[in-house]
């Protein structure tokens, strides 16, 4: 029976980054390649990923030397009662007239007490430099770049996820319109049920009881479509929201027998899945961010240089900027030390080392947490595949008692109420076969995402390799 196959376990075997193909479905696969092009959540998480990518070449660029070029020209009016254009007394008894002490005086034809508009130009180029003595800017160039490597492991989770619910989203639809339409069958049997009971009350071979119970049984039965068809509507908006696609748009129909059971499923090692588990990785580099950090907040209680350089030119018209008389220039070395700051930077500091003790109890408990998500998995494939096994024999000694009661129905032994009775009892363990099937398939895409999912493997992740699978294998049948 299909969906009832024996799956093995490959220790440390390969984990396709497309590994959703192994269950042989052209529908799926073209539905996840158009749900991976048009997720925004998908979109979101690469975004945030250049925009930290983009803040670790912002922060190197400290480490450089900055340079600025400035051109300031100003137009002034001085006013004539500020003494600058009242005449004077030079040594030899002259007088100067007014207006000659302004840059803007043209030979002292200003009248006493007259005020005066004079253009001045200044231009001039400057560089600063503030060495890194103690290493406070790498370590933020360290702390960033984990942060960005937190995003990149947060967008192979988004990615992994994604995948997922896609595949556990189809095969829900596919599950839920097989027992729709097995359950439409149990309505319409129990309606024949019920119409061959009236004739039997009419001609005195049932009891009013009988008909109740009977009236009862297909009550009972329409009572299950509305759930389920609700279910169904609700996953069809899941499929088109996990798509990026609004409501109305069409999504594609699955079909529980176009999946199949992959029939070998990757184990691995602990070691190995601690490389493999986005979420892991997310936290090591979270991890690393906070180990920064600390010596970030330690650096900023040393002592900080800085140099500056200014050099340039400044006249009253442009052309003589650069004249010996206009040019200027200046050099500056700047040590601060923090002398009293009432505690801040000491606190700050022993706040980014608590962050550190967070975030190495945080990794630790997403390594913990990933090793129960597995187990959880493993034992949800070794509990379904028995279950699975269980409602096909089920299902089986059902068809076997129908095949004897319509030879016994055939031979007269039997009326077609216990035949319909028998049918109904085939169509009630289909129902926990097809549920069954469908566990089966969830659960095995469950354990390709708790393994990591195989991002690593996908063309263009990134610049990391694979991790190194051990070369023996062991296999096992759950």
């Amino acid at each position: 029976m299909a969906g009832a196959e024996a799956q093995r376990f490959e220790v440390a075997g390969t984990i396709r980054a497309d590994w959703w193909k192994l269950l042989q479905s052209p529908v799926l696969n073209r539905y996840i390649e158009r749900t991976l092009a048009a997720n925004p959540s998908l979109e979101a998480a690469q975004a945030a990923l250049r925009s930290a990518q983009a803040l670790v070449d912002a922060q190197r660029g400290y480490a450089f030397p900055s340079v600025q070029a400035g051109y300031t020209p100003t137009r002034t009016k001085i006013a004539g009662n500020q003494g600058g254009n009242s005449p004077g007394v030079q040594g030899d008894g002259s007088i100067i007239s007014a207006g000659q002490g302004t840059p803007a005086s043209a030979g002292g034809t200003a009248p006493f007490n007259a005020p005066v508009i004079y253009n001045f130009h200044t231009a001039q180029l400057s560089v600063g430099y503030t060495p890194d003595v103690f290493g406070g800017n790498a370590r933020q160039v360290q702390a960033l770049q984990a942060q960005a490597e937190v995003q990149r492991f947060q967008l192979e989770a988004a990615y992994v996820t994604l995948c997922t619910n896609a595949v556990a989203a189809a095969v829900q639809d596919a599950m839920l319109r097989q027992q729709i339409a097995t359950s439409q069958e149990m309505v319409e049997s129990a309606q024949v049920a019920l119409e061959l009971v009236q004739r039997q009350l009419k001609a005195g071979y049932a009891s009013r009881l009988d008909l109740a119970n009977q009236a009862q049984a297909v009550a009972q039965a329409r009572a299950v479509l509305p759930p389920l068809r609700k279910q169904l509507e609700q996953n069809r908006d899941l499929l088109r929201a996990l798509a990026g696609a609004v409501q109305d748009t069409e999504v594609p129909a699955f079909s529980l027998d176009a999946l199949k059971l992959p029939q070998e499923l990757p184990l691995t090692l602990p070691s190995q899945l601690l490389e493999q588990r986005p979420d892991v990785r997310a936290a090591e580099a979270q991890l690393q961010a906070a180990s920064a950090q600390v010596g970030v907040a330690h650096a900023a209680r040393l002592p900080q240089f800085s140099m500056s350089a200014n050099a340039g030119g400044a006249a009253a018209s442009i052309g003589q900027m650069f004249w010996n008389s206009g040019r200027f220039f200046d050099l500056a070395l700047s040590i601060t030390q923090p002398i009293f700051d009432a505690g801040t930077l000491k606190h700050r500091e022993r706040a980014a080392q608590e962050n550190l003790q967070q975030a190495a109890a945080q990794y630790r408990a997403t390594v913990i947490a990933s090793l129960q998500n597995v187990a959880d998995t493993l034992q949800a494939v070794q509990a379904d595949a028995e279950g699975l096994r269980a409602a096909a024999e089920v299902t089986e000694t059902a068809g076997i008692a129908l095949a004897l009661v319509r030879r016994q129905h055939a031979s007269g032994y039997l009326d077609r109420l216990a035949l319909i009775n028998s049918e109904q009892a085939v169509r009630q363990a289909q129902l926990a076969l097809v549920q069954a099937r469908a566990l089966r398939l969830l659960d095995t895409a469950a354990l390709f995402q708790s393994l990591g999912g195989g991002w690593w493997n996908r063309l263009g992740a990134g610049a990391e390799t694979a991790p190194a699978f051990a070369a023996t294998s062991g296999r096992a049948q759950p």
